[in-house]
Parts: C-alpha cells; structure tokens; sequence
C-alpha cells in the first residue's frame, strides 16, 4: 500500500472557501489533508475559552500527525494564532507551504 503524505492546512477560518479549493487539489495530489474545524452553526467569537483551547490542542495534534503544514495565506494575511501554528511546527521539524509567497 502507497504511504501518502500528511498535510494539515493552517490559516484564517474567514478564508474558508480558499481552504476548500486547496483541501481538494491536495487530495486530488495524492495527499492525506487534515483541517481547521469550521462551523457553520456559531461564530468564531462565540466559542468560549475552555473551547477555544481544546481546539487549538486539536489543531497542534493534527500538525504533530503531519509531515508538512500548508497556510492558506490570502492576500498574504496571517493571522496570530497561524503564526503561532507556523512556530510550533517549525519547531517540530515540519515542511511548511504557503498557498502565496511570503516576503
């Protein structure tokens, strides 16, 4: 059986429609893609804090599963909690991509 790459994408859930298009090519690439958790039914803002926290733990375990993180970097934006996703996983050894390039 083929051993296929791991990518779990990092970035702004407001660019949720970017997500989607690169979750697919990348499926579509021979890869294994893990996600942000998206909600359709609450708000961001309306999560509170012991939720909150859960999910970025969520989130950190996805990347420790990964061998590489994607950002889904629109029009360059990253945001603080995906800088701090881009450091833990630096610091784990992991690849990182970015859908546009950085500066």
């Amino acid at each position: 059986m083929h051993e296929y790459k791991i990518i779990t994408l990092c970035g702004s859930i407001k660019f949720k429609d970017e997500f989607m298009k690169v979750q697919e090519k990348l499926t579509l690439d021979g890869n294994i893609v893990l996600t942000p958790n998206f909600f359709n039914s609450i708000k961001k803002e309306d999560i509170d804090e012991k939720t909150k926290k859960m999910l970025d733990e969520m989130h950190k375990q996805k990347i420790d599963m990964s061998d590489e993180i994607y950002v889904v970097n629109v029009d360059g934006y990253i945001g603080e909690s995906t800088k701090l996703e881009i450091e833990y996983a630096k610091r784990k050894g992991k690849k990182i991509s970015y859908l546009e390039s950085i500066k």
